[in-house]
């Protein structure tokens, strides 16, 4: 396979940042979702390069996902209805990790459930198994809106989603993230849940619920009728929602996700108060599109006199 080009930032730019326990070289991560369960961009760019890449949510058994269609464009974006489709956890652990872990990479495990229940098995599986230091945290899912139209989203409800982490930090000893959704009102609130309940970070946002309407059929277009809206129309509810929790709870640390397309639209996220930011409906267009970001942010400290990338996250609260 085509290993990907090494890079290295500007001169005199630090661009380790902090993330709870975790202290990764770069801001940039690939998002769960978009950059598969391996190494499949892999051949695109060097994974080592950049802060980690968050693998597609697993489940314990395999799943199939939605039926077709499952993704749109949209004039802003992308609308998508895929539906946690995954392979399972065991068979990831004997395929996919092993050749993520080849590339260098950092890994960040994502899980999810339709129950309090199988979160805390798939957290028991995890941590149970003999897993190589490069997987560096675990992303709870809490909040896919494409999964029987969004009915098991635990991230409206704080008290769900303090219960989900807590079976899951009683099963997984490494650092845990809680990934909430934008789709509701109490986002602040369950954030501040998610810390209490053993979260090290928070990952804000996944996707806007929406769909679309086939004016040939008359019919939903995808084949789930709802899904997930995400690229550059969310990035405003991303950037809102990170500043929100920000304020609230300024000793959370943040993953900022939503609309990231360029590299000043990260160092807005960082601004907002997080510590990093993931890249995701950008890769479908540009698989290596997360390489490209993190350079832009690199050369955006450069112009800006910024010595350390992680002195931006949260200063648009500062008078």
């Amino acid at each position: 396979m085509t290993r990907g080009r090494t890079r290295s930032g500007p001169a005199g730019v630090d661009r380790a940042v902090q993330i709870g326990t975790v202290t990764l070289p770069s801001p940039i991560l690939c998002a769960s979702g978009t950059a598969g369960h391996g190494d499949e961009l892999g051949r695109y760019f060097d994974l080592g390069s950049i802060g980690a890449v968050v693998v597609k949510s697993l489940s314990v058994e395999a799943w199939a996902g939605n039926p077709p269609p499952r993704v749109h464009q949209t004039p802003a974006g992308m609308i998508n209805s895929v539906g946690l489709q995954g392979p399972g956890i065991d068979s990831w652990l004997h395929h996919g990790l092993p050749a993520l872990v080849a590339t260098r990479a950092r890994v960040v495990v994502s899980i999810w459930g339709r129950s309090v229940e199988e979160f805390a098995e798939a957290a028991e599986e995890l941590g149970g198994a003999d897993l190589p230091p490069e997987v560096v945290a675990l992303e709870v899912n809490l909040s896919c809106p494409n999964l029987d139209g969004g009915s098991h989203l635990f991230a409206h409800d704080p008290g769900a989603t303090a219960d989900v982490l807590r079976e899951v930090r009683a099963r997984w000893e490494r650092p845990t993230w809680a990934k909430l959704s934008p789709n509701t009102e109490r986002l602040v609130e369950v954030a501040g849940a998610a810390g209490a309940a053993g979260a090290e970070a928070v990952t804000l946002v996944n996707t806007v619920m929406g769909m679309v309407i086939d004016t040939g059929t008359r019919r939903p277009l995808l084949g789930a009728g709802r899904g997930g809206l995400s690229g550059p129309a969310i990035h405003p509810i991303a950037v809102r929602a990170v500043f929100d929790c920000r304020a609230a709870h300024p000793t959370l640390p943040i993953v900022g996700v939503g609309g990231v397309a360029s590299g000043a639209t990260a160092v807005e996220l960082l601004l907002a108060g997080a510590s990093a930011v993931q890249v995701g409906t950008a890769t479908f267009a540009e698989p290596a599109a997360a390489a490209r970001i993190d350079d832009e942010v690199l050369s955006w400290c450069r112009d800006h006199g910024v010595s350390r990338v992680s002195d931006l996250t949260g200063q648009a609260h500062r008078p």
